[in-house]
This record gives structure tokens, C-alpha cells and sequence, in this order.
């Protein structure tokens, strides 16, 4: 009888070692590690000032770092050029807070802002795209011509994430997806990121402070406390004896949630 087949590790597709992230004497990551596995939902909080933006920043070229290593698909950002920079770029989407949206464009011309950044494709073709992407995102055809100023915010959040998968990334960064969102938006918006990441495969890196988010959408959770980074799932980081961490999960905002 044949031994049975050893379970493959993770793969990672972003590596971070030893990271300091500084403003003047602030130091807001201190020799910080993190590893994101392909195909996951991760988590990011901690308290305020600790860097969850930062650090979602740093990853996708945005900051620049004072030291430590970040490899994204296994190559190190530090060493790419900028041709390797716009090929590693196609490969991520990126949801800013807000969705930060062009005010001047359409909806649809705000999708095709990557199409045209990246690739040379006819109008026609771009337009099929941004069509395509806005129903994967639940929004109405009619959306496409409208400016920002005329939607609703869970509809700017969804026209900023279907912009994000304009090139069919392999990861997605969130930052804050679910803020100034009513609870019934946020549950939708939130059932819609783990329906994606599930039917697209995608890796998402998801900066948020909302527990129910958390509880509905991540595998894991990278918790930032102490410029370093505690890495779990929610009932491993409930254990944790760490004061924030306790207070976070556990307090009276963490017991209602669960």
C-alpha cells in the first residue's frame, strides 16, 4: 500500500521580511515579516497609527520603505524595472477607500483607466469590458455612463472594485471596503468580495477595521500591534494573550459580533 500524498505548503505569493516602514522618528513597522498565501482571504487590523495602510502601500509600491524585503510572485519589487514594474502591476487590482473614482469620468471610462494604462485594445472591445466587469460587480448596465456624483456609495465601492478587475488580477488589495457603508451595504458588499475570491480564484489583501467583515470573508487575519504582525484565524487570535488583540476580538464590540 502506498504511503499517502504529503500535503502541498502554501504558496506564497507575497513575502515580506524584516520590513521598517518610518516617518521621521515614527516607526511604524519594525522589522516586520508576513507571508499572503495564493487563493486566501487576509485580514488586516490593528489600533490606530499602526500602518494598515502602510503597509498595503508599501506591498504595491506606493510608499517607499526604509528597509527589509518585499517579494511579490516571487520576485523582489525592490529590484524590478519599470518594465517589470507594468508587468507585475497587471497582475493586481487595487479598491481604495471611497473607491477613488474619477469625478470627471463616466463609470465606464473610470474601468477602462487600467485598459488603457496597460494594453492597446480598440473602444469597442474596452467598453465590452467595462460592461462585463460591472455586471460581475452587481451593477446595472445603466451604470456605465453615470459619473460618480450620481451613485450611491456601496455603488461607488462597487464601480472602484470592478475598475480593480478590469485585468482580471490575480490579487486584490482592499483598503477599508466596507467604511461609511450602512450594515445592510456592508453585508452585501462583503458577500459579493467572498463570491468573487471564490469564483475567480483571486487572493485578496483586505485592510479593514469591521469585525463582521472579518468574520464573513478572511481565512486568516495579520493583526498589527507593537510594529510587528500576529498572524491567525479568529478563533486562533482569540487566544492570544495580547491586551489590543484581547480587547479587539474579545470586548464587548468582539462578543457582539461573533
Amino acid at each position: 500500500m502506498s504511503a499517502p500524498a504529503k500535503p502541498q505548503p502554501h504558496e506564497v505569493v507575497i513575502k515580506v521580511r524584516q520590513l521598517v516602514n518610518a516617518f521621521g522618528s515614527q516607526v511604524l513597522h519594525d522589522h516586520l515579516d508576513l507571508d499572503v498565501y495564493r487563493g486566501e482571504v487576509l485580514g488586516v487590523v490593528g489600533g490606530s497609527g499602526t500602518g494598515k495602510s502602510v503597509l498595503m502601500r508599501s506591498i504595491i509600491g506606493l510608499n517607499e520603505i526604509k528597509s527589509g524585503t518585499i517579494e511579490v510572485f516571487g520576485r523582489n519589487t525592490d529590484h524590478l524595472s519599470e518594465a517589470q514594474w507594468r508587468e507585475i502591476e497587471q497582475r493586481w487590482g487595487v479598491l481604495f477607500q471611497e473607491g477613488a473614482l474619477f469625478s470627471s469620468q463616466t463609470i465606464a471610462e473610470n474601468i477602462q483607466v487600467p485598459l488603457r494604462e496597460y494594453l492597446h485594445m480598440p473602444q469597442d472591445l474596452m467598453n465590452e469590458i467595462a460592461s462585463m466587469k460591472l455586471s460581475l460587480v452587481g451593477l446595472p448596465e445603466n451604470a456605465a455612463a453615470k459619473h460618480p456624483s450620481e451613485l450611491s456609495g456601496g455603488m461607488k465601492k462597487r464601480a472602484g472594485l470592478a475598475r480593480a478587475l478590469a485585468l482580471d488580477p490575480e490579487i486584490v488589495f482592499l483598503d477599508e471596503p466596507t467604511a461609511g457603508l450602512d450594515p445592510i451595504s456592508a453585508n452585501m458588499f462583503d458577500q459579493l468580495i467572498k463570491d468573487l475570491q471564490r469564483s475567480l480564484n483571486l487572493t485578496v489583501f483586505m485592510v479593514t477595521h469591521d469585525l463582521d467583515t472579518l468574520r464573513a470573508t478572511t481565512d486568516r487575519i495579520a493583526v498589527l500591534v507593537d510594529k510587528h504582525v500576529v498572524v491567525g484565524t479568529i478563533d486562533e487570535l482569540r487566544k492570544n494573550p495580547h491586551p489590543w488583540i484581547q480587547e479587539y476580538f474579545s470586548g464587548p464590540r468582539g462578543r457582539a459580533a461573533a
